[in-house]
């Protein structure tokens, strides 16, 4: 490992990863115009994202800790899109609900591919509801782009509740009204499987030329009264990004002054500042990692879809950041952009994790759309909607990058492990499935 001398323009570089106030511009590499102010790109794409919504994360730490993120808040609609507008969902006592409007579907913003996936529904008598599995954002036939998970009393093709509308029926007549009952759903490649109240009542492979290997999930809007909660999932099909024994996969970014070790089955990250790069580049995917600061309000990142890393210009892609700093105490309001934030970009509007303890930060980047969870809450929807450029700081970057470690300066202090990812396919439509 290097520890030569960095020149003061990379030393700034690496410095304005974290911490620079976004109002402030990053010096410029070397024949690159300064970054402008992020203000505009860091206004809210949701009204959600503004509202102080009290934090509630009903997963248990040790759910945390194996991968699960909530997929519903319990108070708002943040992290969901609605394909129809006329269609009246809304929360109500903990529970997305609609009771008015045309057929439509509500949709998480980005997509999923292997997933294990509980939902809790209730749907008034005769109604007609369904979860839509690895969608597009407009379904036209559930047997050709989607899986259409059924919730009804009746069917005219007999695709009861627990069926894949059009693909494979369950053998046990099931209705779909009355209490609130439960789904769990194992989609891993073309294998599903679903439970119903605990009990497997669905398993099927498809082997058609109709398979989709990923996309959005969706509630529907289609007869009568309809309410989800307690939404949650886990990726399925992570690679491990480190061993566990040494720094295989991953390079140093030439002139870094931290010292990246292991130790114990973590990265130990110390001093500053420098990155830790992976030697594979990533587009779209699913990111999970758990880190841990070991003093008050340390700052760190994961740098991602980033060019690769040179003394002069060593951190040129997108950050999460790891900050838990709050301003007055007060969780809604970060005084760094706060753990999960797209760091000049928008930020965390709660700080879930905090200092001396582990936290789980998962990533979803799908085309310009990018979600962040902290131990499994959502912190962050955000849709990169700046102009297209080969640095995401100065535009829009879409293509594959390094993923990074990064120690900001003389403080740091951090350990990771558990270090994941996914991929995530494109459809059979050719592109990534996106809303």
């Amino acid at each position: 490992m290097s520890h030569s001398r960095l020149t003061l323009t990379a030393l700034c570089l690496l410095l304005a990863g974290c911490g620079t106030p976004a109002s402030e511009t990053i010096p410029p590499a070397a024949g690159n115009p300064p970054e402008p102010a992020a203000k505009a790109e860091a206004a809210p794409i949701d009204d959600a994202a503004t509202d102080k919504v009290p934090y509630v994360n009903p997963l248990t730490p040790e759910e945390q800790a194996a991968g699960w993120i909530n997929l519903f808040d319990g108070q708002s609609l943040f992290g969901w899109k609605s394909n129809n507008d006329e269609v009246n969902w809304h929360v109500v006592e903990g529970a997305i609900t609609s009771n008015e409007g045309p057929k439509g579907l509500l949709l998480t913003s980005v997509p999923y591919a292997d997933f294990e996936l509980i939902a809790e529904f209730q749907m008034e008598a005769g109604g007609n509801s369904g979860i839509f599995l690895r969608t597009p954002a407009n379904p036209t036939d559930p047997t050709k782009d989607c899986y259409e998970l059924n919730i009804v009393d009746e069917h005219p093709s007999g695709f009861l509740t627990g069926s894949l509308v059009g693909r494979v029926k369950t053998e046990q007549p099931l209705t779909g009204s009355g209490d609130w009952k439960t789904f769990r759903v194992i989609a891993e490649g073309r294998h599903f499987q679903v439970f119903l109240d605990g009990e497997q009542v669905l398993d099927f492979m498809d082997e058609t030329e109709n398979f989709q290997p990923s996309g959005l999930i969706g509630l529907q809007r289609n007869a009568g009264a309809v309410s989800f909660r307690n939404l949650r999932l886990r990726p399925l099909g992570m690679t491990d990004l480190f061993n566990g024994e040494d720094l295989s996969g991953w390079r140093i970014v030439p002139g870094s002054l931290s010292h990246f070790t292991v130790e114990e089955g973590t990265i130990h990250a110390t001093n500053g500042a420098g990155f830790l790069e992976t030697e594979n580049t990533y587009g779209n995917f699913i990111f999970q990692s758990d880190s841990q600061t070991h003093a008050a309000e340390l700052n760190s990142g994961y740098f991602f879809r980033a060019m690769p890393g040179t003394e002069e210009s060593p951190s040129n892609g997108y950050e999460a950041q790891i900050h838990n700093g709050t301003t007055d105490g007060d969780r809604h309001r970060p005084n760094n952009a706060g753990t999960g934030a797209i760091f000049r970009r928008v930020d965390a509007r709660y700080v879930v994790a905090n200092d001396n303890e582990w936290s789980t930060m998962t990533l979803i980047a799908n085309g310009p759309q990018i979600a962040v969870w902290v131990n499994g809450y959502q912190v962050v929807d955000w849709e990169d909607t700046r102009k297209p450029d080969e640095n995401p700081r100065r535009g829009q970057r879409l293509a594959a990058g390094h993923i990074s470690l990064q120690g900001h300066d003389p403080t740091t202090d951090i350990s990771f492990r558990n270090l994941k990812i996914a991929e995530l396919p494109a459809t059979n439509a050719g592109s990534p499935a996106a809303p």
